[in-house]
């Protein structure tokens, strides 16, 4: 037996002694609340008595009560097990773990289960290391589900890394690795099956690897049904989540299969309000339903909250709110076999949530592992800031580019026909497009008029330095230009814009904060974000700093380029995302998601 398993037991006794011996008494308890029972789906007036960071007993704690126990009268209050993000990424939100504990923990967030496949796309194994190592500091859990492969589109994009099942060891005997993170080589199945078959049999050794060690795999599947939802299914083990579902109808048939959905609500991918829809008006079992952030930025954690906020929202579409809480509780701790979380029960870890209203889901005060860390919003406990090595900075490698680079050119005519992707809000679903543009001495025209730039991703690992080139609409700029290192999955640069001059320069400028985000507008800078760690993140900002800073972002994006798209930087990330329909772009190309495919983004030239 290994010491952790050892002290386990001990400890055990020492919770029943505590029960039943009259000489021992509770550390704290939790007098007369409105205890949410998730297991029955009831709510209840019990106390909640704590030893050590174990709950004793849910019920009368009167005789565990003695002298030196901590008593806390919650009369009138509601309490909850702490909340679960069962899927969330934080380089998404461009701060540290710490930092993202910092404000997600006084919203009543206990548990997070990290995806660090952005870090990993640019720096690999040691840059998912670093990222662990941070989370063994927090006092907040972190459990991570790694990437089995990276890129996810081999041939499609280009990665500063390739990780393969041989990549897998060291990691997945790691206890802060939970099992492999979204399946996304295996999305697009047909594409990948007739193109690139190769994708499965390394996807399926991986997953035949973590299942051997009792680890747990994630799915990705969108608008996926039917005989492709099952062969997606069967790659990761037979029993895989999705947090990509964006229709009644997807769930309905996922719920059917046994596939536990992931009901997105974060900063510009909302899923939630059509997914339950499945629940709320053909009365399925909620069991296998979670509701989870995804990607969020800074501002909204700091204005809105993490999963209170995302409860809210569920409970504003008509669900029960202790049906509610059980999507972020103990319906994520079924789903991982998180055997000591997610309920209010004896020997249960105290991750608790004391709520001063249910239906606002008000946080008064949030206790980890039977401590107070958090209360009326604040966090009571000391995190120092955390610092990243020098191994996962400097990952820029592109040098820097000009605006004749940057343009899209035809043979000089008057007019050329374009493909281009069409941005729809608040999704990382994309359109695809068709335009006619005028052409300027044999440069390809933006045409404002229509909301129809340029959209250009270079790629920044050292790998070829290729630049693919397309159109987009929907990105609503009326002038300037945005560039950014943050760019889905693979992370190189992205660039939009109604010039190729104000683009070239946007670029340049994030590659001379080594990675991060730059506005230009006529030619000057209107804003910047440096990301020193891995293009993605920033250690030298606090998560309140962060905050501002990205909501000035927002607000000059709007002032001083007219941009009226929501979060228009995380818009932007997204559509380099090739494991998501329909069109995409990459350094390589134009991609057409459905098959597998680069596709010139000149149709045909007018006259």
């Amino acid at each position: 037996m290994d010491t952790h398993r050892i002290k386990e037991a001990i400890h055990w006794r020492r919770l029943i002694d505590t029960l039943l011996d009259p000489a021992h008494y509770a550390d704290l308890v939790l007098k007369g609340g409105y205890v949410i029972n998730v297991i029955t789906r009831e709510i209840y007036v019990a106390d909640v008595a704590i030893k050590g960071e174990k709950i004793l007993l849910v019920g009368e704690g009167s005789e565990l009560t003695g002298p030196s126990t901590q008593v806390v009268d919650v009369t009138g209050k509601f309490v909850s097990p702490g909340f679960i993000d069962a899927h969330m990424h934080f380089e998404s939100a461009m701060l540290t773990l710490t930092e993202f504990s910092r404000l997600s923990i006084p919203t009543g967030t206990t548990t997070l289960v990290a995806d660090p496949h952005e870090i990993g796309n640019v720096l690999g194994v040691p840059g998912m290391k670093a990222m662990i190592e941070e989370a063994k500091t927090l006092p907040q859990r972190v459990k991570f589900t790694i990437p089995c492969r990276t890129p996810d589109a081999p041939g499609l994009e280009t990665a500063g890394v390739d990780i393969s099942a041989k990549d897998m060891t060291e990691l997945m005997a790691d206890p802060f690795v939970q099992g492999i993170g979204e399946i996304q080589g295996f999305s697009n199945v047909h594409p990948v099956y007739q193109h690139a078959d190769h994708i499965l049999d390394d996807q399926i050794a991986s997953v035949a690897y973590a299942h051997h060690l009792g680890k747990t795999v994630e799915g990705n599947a969108p608008a996926l049904f039917g005989k492709e939802l099952a062969a997606h299914i069967i790659s990761g083990g037979t029993h895989v989540s999705c947090h990509e579902t964006t229709t009644k109808e997807e769930m309905v048939e996922k719920l059917r299969y046994g596939v536990t959905v992931f009901m997105r609500e974060g900063s510009s991918q909302r899923n939630m309000a059509e997914c339950i829809r499945a629940i709320t008006e053909e009365g399925m079992d909620s069991r296998r339903a979670v509701l989870v952030s995804d990607d969020m930025v800074p501002e909204d954690l700091l204005q809105n909250g993490h999963m209170d906020d995302i409860l809210r929202r569920t409970i504003a579409c008509g669900v029960d709110p202790v049906e509610a809480i059980q999507m972020v509780t103990i319906n994520p701790a079924t789903h991982f076999g998180f055997s000591d979380v997610g309920v209010l029960a004896p020997g249960k870890r105290a991750d608790v949530v004391v709520l001063s209203e249910l239906e606002n889901m008000t946080a008064e005060s949030v206790y980890l592992g039977g401590k107070k860390v958090a209360e009326h919003g604040n966090l009571t406990m000391k995190l120092p800031p955390y610092t990243y090595p020098d191994t996962v900075k400097g990952s820029m490698k592109r040098m820097k580019v000009t605006a004749r680079e940057l343009q899209i050119t035809v043979s000089d005519r008057a007019q050329a026909r374009v493909r281009g992707i069409k941005v729809i809000p608040d999704q990382n679903l994309t359109g695809a497009e068709e335009f006619e543009l005028s052409v300027k001495e044999g440069v390809i025209q933006p045409c404002l008029q229509r909301d129809v730039l340029p959209i250009l991703v270079l790629e920044r690992h050292g790998r070829g330095g290729g630049i693919g080139k397309t159109f987009v609409t929907g990105m609503t700029l009326k002038r300037g230009a945005i560039a950014e290192s943050v760019a889905h999955d693979t992370h190189n640069v992205i660039v939009t814009g109604t010039n190729y001059e104000d683009m070239a320069m946007a670029a340049n400028r994030v590659i001379a904060m080594g990675g991060g985000i730059a506005m230009i507008a006529e030619g000057k800078v209107v804003g910047d974000l440096p990301l020193p760690v891995g293009g993605l993140m920033t250690d030298q900002l606090s998560g309140k700093e962060l905050a501002d800073a990205v909501t000035k972002l927002h607000h000059l994006a709007r002032e001083e380029l007219g941009c009226t798209l929501h979060v228009p930087f995380m818009h932007l990330s997204f559509l380099s995302l090739v494991t998501s329909p329909t069109w995409k772009i990459t350094d390589i190309g134009l991609v057409e998601v459905d098959e597998f495919k680069i596709l010139p983004t000149v149709i045909q030239e007018g006259r």
